[in-house]
């Protein structure tokens, strides 16, 4: 993909300092929201034949981010989720060690079509199961297990931020 694609991509989906500076201060005017666990939050949208759902996302968008995820949680509420960024095409999957709640996972193409979309259970101790979805993907977006498939979500349709 192109750079000027990927620029677009960073400016229209995230306010991030990886886009911009953070050499200054953000004012408490405008700031993006911060979640409990420090990350900053989103709203997502995921546009499905029906109608569009709407959750509150957590954002990781640098490596330790998305080496603590969701992990240590005992709760997450029903309307929201954990989205994963990168800014370049990625390989491979996620795991669950120490992630104490059963998640579904929608990997999303640069374009936010959701390529892939699967149920992955807790994982306390090694050797965890990585959940791979076969397929390169510029992000991936975490939720409570099944809470897909009760939205009527499925692989086609497209995860947008704001």
């Amino acid at each position: 993909m192109s750079r000027v694609v990927l620029a677009m991509l960073c400016a229209a989906l995230l306010v991030t300092p990886a886009c911009g500076g953070d050499e200054q201060e953000p004012s408490s005017e405008g700031s993006p929201a911060v979640s409990e666990g420090g990350f900053p939050q989103k709203t997502a949208i995921i546009e499905t034949d029906e109608e569009p759902v709407m959750l509150t996302v957590e954002v990781a968008e640098t490596d330790e981010d998305r080496a603590q995820g969701l992990m240590g949680r005992t709760s997450l509420p029903d309307d929201h989720g954990m989205v994963f960024i990168f800014f370049e095409e990625h390989l491979g999957g996620f795991w669950m060690k120490n992630t104490l709640i059963p998640l579904s996972i929608a990997f999303f193409g640069q374009d936010g079509e959701i390529l892939e979309i699967l149920d992955m259970k807790p994982c306390k101790k090694d050797p965890c199961p990585t959940y791979d979805p076969g397929v390169p993907y510029w992000g991936a977006l975490e939720v409570n297990r099944g809470a897909f498939g009760a939205w009527g979500v499925s692989v086609g349709d497209r995860v947008r931020m704001n």
